[in-house]
């Protein structure tokens, strides 16, 4: 055992068996599932009819199949014939490599980032990529994925260009453009063709993401399609193994999006007829997932057809893409679900907080422990009125214990008589509960925050060497029915303290909170709930983890300053007694639930 992970375990032996006191569970908003009619044109490479007579004058385009022999194929134009080449546009974040035989993109390097691994970092790469458009032709179809393109690269203001021409004689030709900036992750991606008339332009672009962490599996979970429809309604799906989804509205621009790491093609003009296919359920260990995007493109009057993109290829960072101002910002997880309202939070108070942190003082470790002391304080109102409810709860116990004894087994009985003594000591039942929910939604916050705080990936502290991902101190390969499948097949340091602190967290609050005897599985339920919850959380980030354990010491450290210092119970009873003298007075909601009782009252002695 080295030195870091003997930390970690003393720290487990410092602390006892607790409650974790906060639970969430994450929902993922998920469309129904639709059954989509086959797109004719997805991937499509039709077989034109072939023309032998037009062949031999090589005048024609419809006999550029297979099908025709090498001697005819040298006698049609240049498109037709070629060798495939792969050329690289890049500049200092990313590099994205350009196939001459289809002009498309078939690999995109990240190049400020590495993978888990430390291998170098692509978010997709090889053959089973592609942007493949279909063109009209005199008795059918043509795809530009079997055209080959001539290409001519240029510079200019330390960006590239490449401009990719694909000539079909009798005055039809297609011209691609990629244009990179000099920095930036922002691709502009223009299509010309000329003397190609056509009612519809289908296009279909295929993608196979690449795995970049620590844990496909987990990788597949956060796998998610997003797009913004033309009217700026912002809609997304979770993959969840096999999807097939035909949007009813024109798009604007649609987005993949990987754990951190993602891709959106953003149209000029919209996208209508869209069909999204995608799945997750893969035997392969290093691809997230296989997608194809199919829709149709706006035709135009007039010969020449000119489409606009811009295609951004980078990683899930909130300013990043707000700055493109096209609302692709939505794809960095900030809350959807039922808990949509958090993002908010997130957005205006989490992320902000974190931002100043980070650049203020580097270690992100540090970062968490100091996010983590600021809500504190910034909750230390509701905590201290939490704790101060408990205490005067504490010092009726007597009272209520004597209620109890003289009430007997009837209930209905002790439990008006307890009302009426909570309302004359002016003490409210729920008060210590209140101002707990107030802290619930920054507790959903940094939920969601946390996971995909993209300056935490690969940053290390103590035993974890990526505080994005479970830090595992000890793993196995064998699948342990029932236990594989809900812990996993590591153990989490992190984890086991958090829950050891949510147990002691639990004993502590136990010691100081009364007791009701009529409910014993309020007794058990503090300690069964952390430990139902540790098979959850040991899958989760070590960062995630962490907060939780800081959270709950600080929140021992907490309680035991406001109880030592800032509250009395000899003063607390006195207040109650004194509050008892005082005539009580019924609010008007009240005063409506007496008048309907003594109605109720009265109907039943008729």
């Amino acid at each position: 055992m080295d030195k870091n992970s003997a930390i970690g375990f003393g720290l487990l032996v410092a602390i006892l068996i607790g409650y974790f006191t906060y639970s969430n569970y994450e929902q993922n908003k998920y469309h129904a599932q639709k059954t989509a009619d086959s797109i004719a044109y997805a991937k499509l490479h039709p077989k034109p009819i072939i023309d032998t007579s037009k062949i031999a004058a090589a005048s024609t385009l419809d006999s550029a199949t297979q099908a025709i022999n090498d001697s005819a194929r040298k006698l049609l134009p240049a498109a037709f014939n070629g060798t495939a080449q792969e050329l690289i546009l890049e500049n200092s974040k990313l590099a994205v490599t350009i196939n001459t035989k289809g002009a498309y993109p078939s690999a995109a390097q990240l190049k400020e980032y590495k993978t888990y691994y430390q291998a170098p970092l692509y978010l997709f790469k090889g053959a089973a990529n592609s942007m493949n458009m279909i063109l009209p032709a005199n008795k059918g179809a043509l795809a530009t994925a079997d055209l080959y393109f001539t290409p001519t690269k240029s510079e200019a203001n330390g960006g590239q260009s490449i401009e990719l021409v694909a000539d079909l004689g009798e005055g039809k030709k297609v011209v691609v453009t990629y244009s990179l900036p000099a920095d930036g992750y922002l691709l502009q991606y223009n299509v010309r063709l000329s003397g190609m008339p056509a009612t519809t332009i289908p296009l279909s672009w295929d993608m196979k993401g690449l795995s970049t962490e620590k844990d496909v599996h987990n990788e597949r979970l956060a796998t998610q399609i997003y797009y913004r429809y033309k009217d700026n309604e912002d809609d997304y799906f979770t993959v969840n193994e096999e999807k097939n989804e035909e949007l009813e509205k024109s798009v604007s621009w649609l987005g993949y999006r990987q754990l951190y790491f993602s891709t959106a093609l953003i149209a000029e003009d919209a996208f209508s007829k869209v069909n999204i296919k995608s799945n997750t359920k893969l035997s392969e260990k290093d691809i997230v997932s296989k997608s194809t995007f199919a829709f149709d493109l706006p035709v135009k009057a007039g010969a020449e057809q000119a489409y606009n993109f811009k295609w951004y290829i980078g990683p899930n960072d909130y300013q990043t893409l707000k700055s493109f101002n096209v609302g692709l910002e939505d794809m960095v997880p900030y809350g959807y679900g039922l808990f949509t309202f958090v993002k908010y939070i997130n957005k205006w108070a989490l992320l902000p907080l974190f931002t100043f942190l980070s650049s203020t003082v580097g270690n992100l470790a540090l970062v968490l422990i100091l996010m983590t002391i600021i809500i504190r304080l910034a909750l230390s109102f509701f905590t201290y009125k939490s704790f101060l409810s408990t205490a005067k709860m504490r010092v009726l116990k007597p009272e209520l214990d004597q209620l109890r004894e003289q009430c007997g087994d009837d209930k209905q009985k002790f439990s008006l008589e307890q009302m009426k003594l909570y309302k004359t000591a002016g003490v409210n039942p729920l008060g210590g509960c209140l101002p707990m929910l107030f802290q619930l939604p920054i507790l959903l916050s940094l939920y969601y925050f946390i996971p995909t705080a993209l300056p935490l990936r690969q940053a290390s502290f103590l035993w974890s060497k990526d505080l994005s991902t479970y830090d595992s101190i000890y793993s196995w390969t064998a699948n342990i029915w029932g236990l594989s499948s809900v812990y996993g097949n590591h153990i989490s340091l992190f984890t086991l303290l958090m829950t050891a602190s949510s147990l002691f967290l639990a004993v502590y609050n136990r010691n100081n909170t009364p007791q009701d005897p009529n409910n014993p599985m309020m007794k058990w339920m503090p300690y069964i709930f952390p430990i139902f919850l540790m098979g959850f959380f040991n899958k989760m980030a070590a960062a995630l983890t962490f907060y939780y354990f800081v959270s709950n010491m600080l929140s021992i450290l907490q309680q035991f300053i406001i109880q030592k210092f800032f509250i009395d119970e000899k003063k607390v009873h006195a207040e109650i007694q004194a509050n008892k003298s005082k005539p009580v007075t019924n609010s008007k909601w009240a005063e409506k639930i007496a008048e309907i009782q003594k109605q109720q009252a009265a109907k039943g002695k008729k």
